[in-house]
């Protein structure tokens, strides 16, 4: 009784010390072009709650999401898109001069707008809106040490995660109707084959200051190729996504000079012994130049980036066979920030893909409304290519509006 009353007592204590924030909201798509099989709108409610512990050299973080799908609760043709994800459970302990990490996390790389090249960490929710690449926790063990401008860790991510993906009826499934997604994960090793990440980070202050982030992996790769199997008897084809190994050498850079920003994102992956996957390299190349008005209360910054992915081997899959869309892509986009209260600002651009000869162009607006309400406002437009099978392609000509609501507490 006695332990029993001392365990209650440490519960308690500990509830009073962690901290709880979170969100809770509505989203939603209206689709004007769309092919008429899907699902001409959709609509999710969702929930974010986080916790945080901290005591002296050790803390703890905790991040629960869960959303719904009113498809999926209507019970008609589902999308598959109702789940709760642990998106983050995990401890840091800080020494003097480094820190010990274990748990699931989210860990974010890169530089560009548009596309991080280099942000292949952790995999995609295949349920999510495909625009706003939502990520998935997984579970490593980091050791950094810390200098006095960089910064050095060593990553051990511990396994692959699945990836499950939306239903058909769902506007962002690509594949035909009559094909089933299988989300177990197939791997060249067993899935619990560990991937070591050695990363170093520092900001240099010369005359032009310069952030240099490298990166060098061994283990799977974030890009995964589909094979599918039929089964005879119904016509049917199941497809499932396959992981293999790499060595994978990685940079992502910022450079200021003057009102000018440049940003590099660079990546070349040694694949070990596939006889699918090609090695290969990815570039991104970047500028935002800002502009100051005196009579407004803004910054207006003119953005430009080019991304080119390319193989080293020939006869293995393609960029379309890999459903790569930024293998010769021009972006050029504008960028308003209001520098008002609400934190009001306004992005948008045209992607242009210089080698299939397709095009996305969007708009999107953000603000808050004191410090509890946000809102968020986009449009979206693919006009995809009629000559060759890409991504964009499988989704056909498409046109949408969106709309966020979320409330913090």
């Amino acid at each position: 009784m006695k332990y029993l009353c001392m365990l209650i007592a440490l519960t308690h204590a500990l509830a009073a010390e962690i901290e709880v924030q979170g969100h809770i909201g509505l989203e939603g798509q209206w689709y004007t072009q769309l092919p008429n099989a899907k699902h001409q709108n959709n609509v999710i409610a969702f929930e974010t709650v986080e916790m945080h512990y901290e005591h002296e050299a050790l803390q703890l973080q905790a991040s629960l999401y869960a959303q719904q799908d009113y498809d999926d609760l209507a019970g008609s043709a589902d999308n598959d898109r109702t789940f709760v994800r642990l998106e983050e459970l995990y401890g840091t302990y800080e020494f003097n001069d480094s820190m010990l990490f274990f748990g699931r996390n989210i860990r974010f790389w890169g530089a560009l707008e548009v596309r991080n090249i280099v942000d292949v960490f952790n995999p995609i929710d295949m349920r999510s809106d495909i625009f706003n690449t939502d990520k998935m926790g997984v579970w490593n063990v980091a050791y950094t040490y810390y200098s006095d401008a960089s910064e050095w860790s060593v990553i051990l991510k511990l396994y692959e995660e699945n990836q499950k993906m939306a239903a058909y009826p769902y506007a962002y499934y690509v594949f035909p109707p009559f094909v089933t997604y299988d989300h177990m994960l197939q791997s060249e090793s067993s899935r619990y084959r560990p991937s070591i990440y050695l990363s170093y980070v520092s900001s240099l202050d010369w005359e032009y200051p310069l952030d240099v982030a490298l990166i060098f992996e061994n283990g799977y790769d974030s890009q995964r190729y589909f094979l599918s199997d039929r089964v005879f008897e119904s016509s049917s084809v199941s497809v499932t996504a396959h992981a293999y190994l790499v060595n994978k050498v990685m940079s992502y850079n910022t450079m200021v000079v003057g009102a000018t920003l440049l940003k590099l994102e660079a990546l070349y992956t040694d694949v070990i012994d596939n006889e699918r996957v090609s090695d290969y390299y990815h570039l991104g190349l970047g500028a935002e130049y800002t502009l100051t008005f005196d009579t407004l209360s803004g910054d207006l910054g003119l953005i430009g980036e080019y991304y080119r992915y390319g193989r080293l081997e020939h006869g293995k899959l393609s960029d379309l066979e890999l459903y790569e869309t930024f293998q010769n892509d021009l972006f050029l986009g504008v960028r308003y920030t209001f520098n008002d209260v609400d934190d009001s600002s306004l992005i948008g651009g045209v992607i242009q893909d210089l080698e299939y000869h397709e095009r996305v162009c969007y708009v999107e607006y953000e603000s808050r409304f004191g410090d509890a309400i946000k809102l968020n406002l986009d449009y979206r437009y693919i006009d995809p290519s009629s000559r060759y099978q890409t991504a964009y392609a499988l989704l056909k000509e498409h046109e949408r509006l969106g709309l966020k609501l979320s409330y913090y507490f």
